[in-house]
């Protein structure tokens, strides 16, 4: 999935500045990689719909800077967010700059499909230990997430990382080892 947000660059960092941009009604956030640093604002009813959105954490996002001395069309992926405990509302988000020629790694959600496993029906519990896998690829083919079929499961059987169908240009890792 692709989104577009424009956002506007902004001078000073620190807590006040910060706190004065919340006042004001915009979330503050950082634009990193690519061999520099940008201090933004986005808009933060933009940046709500993004994130509650299926594909929120894998979603390419085309940057519209306004304001910027430098590039004006960025393309990143919305690496973290801070949200205020009490109020619920988002505090933060720091943007991490790709390039579309370069392997980025990121974690991209599992769904499973198919419906009820065999071993359910018989009595079985499942359990889906694993929610996210690593992988490895060109942010052109960043799927939002990867189905697996649980359906024919019994009891006592397992999806292991090499059950899992192979996407072209996708890479699965680990921490210990890679697997093509």
């Amino acid at each position: 999935m692709k989104f577009d947000l424009t956002v506007e660059s902004r001078e000073g960092g620190g807590k006040g500045p910060a706190r004065q941009l919340r006042r004001a009604g915009r979330v503050p956030a950082v634009l990193y990689g690519q061999g520099e640093c940008l201090l933004l604002s986005v808009k933060p009813e933009e940046l709500v719909k993004m994130l509650r959105s299926q594909a929120g954490s894998t979603a390419l996002i085309s940057l519209t800077i306004n304001g910027a001395k430098t590039k004006a069309k960025r393309t990143a992926l919305l690496r973290d967010f801070q949200v205020d405990p009490i109020a619920g509302s988002v505090l933060h988000a720091d943007f991490f700059e790709v390039a579309m020629d370069k392997p980025i790694r990121v974690k991209v959600p599992v769904h499973l499909t198919g419906g009820q496993p065999v071993g359910l029906k018989e009595g079985g519990v499942l359990h889906h230990v694993l929610r996210q896998l690593h992988i490895e690829c060109l942010p052109s083919v960043l799927p939002d997430f990867i189905e697996v079929d649980a359906s024919q499961l019994q009891i006592n059987q397992g999806i292991h990382l090499k059950d899992v169908p192979k996407t072209e240009g996708l890479r699965f890792w680990t921490t210990l080892s890679t697997w093509s």
